[in-house]
């Protein structure tokens, strides 16, 4: 697990005076990725912090995607939206990257089939593309960007590798969760049950890292 540089230092909360935690807004309005950041918050963040989605999300103007990493993607993100932010906002930005298919779907994880296209379109490309292949290595990649004011703080990165299952397995988890087998589960991430998954996934790995960076 690895996090990017700071783009600029004085990082602070307001003193928890009533014991009441400090929102962190995030950008998100996948339901999936908010309940698991609800759930990062409370294992990672001590009580210090309630993640919220951030007021008004639908209604402002989606920055355009034109990074070519994760960290360009999430960065875009999190520095636009945090120009509507009363405090701190982060953003992830995440993917599959599969070895026989050169690293893809990568950064087009979420409409590798199209721009629209569902979870379960994505998935089928993923295996038709693999078809004929051997090699079935992965890993699942998150980057999150913390930002203010319109300004980077700092990027926490963080990944698992497993494989592509032959076909999707379980009804848990949501975008490639059914077709990622983590081999010391012995099963898919979704068949795994939520907070057993979020003890090893990358976007856990990668909250952890950005919690841990806030309580210092």
């Amino acid at each position: 697990m690895t996090d990017g540089a700071a783009a600029h230092s004085g990082l602070s909360f307001e003193p928890r005076t009533t014991g009441k935690p400090c929102a962190l807004w995030c950008a998100t309005t996948n339901a999936g990725k908010l309940q698991e950041f609800r759930i990062a918050g409370e294992r990672f963040g001590n009580g210090r912090f309630s993640v919220e989605p951030l007021p008004g999300l639908a209604a402002i103007d989606a920055p355009e995607e034109t990074g070519t990493t994760f960290e360009q993607n999430a960065i875009l993100k999190a520095v636009s939206y945090s120009q509507h932010a009363a405090g701190y906002l982060f953003a992830d930005d995440s993917g599959l990257e599969v070895t026989a298919l050169g690293g893809d779907p990568g950064v087009y994880s979420a409409r590798f089939a199209g721009p629209a296209a569902s979870d379960e379109a994505n998935n089928a490309l993923v295996l038709e593309k693999l078809r004929r292949a051997a090699d079935r290595t992965g890993q699942f990649v998150c980057v999150i960007a913390l930002a203010r004011d319109g300004k980077l703080v700092k990027t926490f990165r963080g990944e698992v590798r497993g494989e592509v299952a032959e076909a999707p397995r379980g009804p848990n988890g949501f975008g490639y969760d059914p077709l990622f087998f983590y081999p010391p589960f012995g099963c898919t991430f979704g068949e795994a049950a939520l907070e057993r998954k979020m003890e090893v996934s990358h976007r856990a790995r990668a909250l952890e890292a950005m919690f841990g960076y806030l309580a210092r």
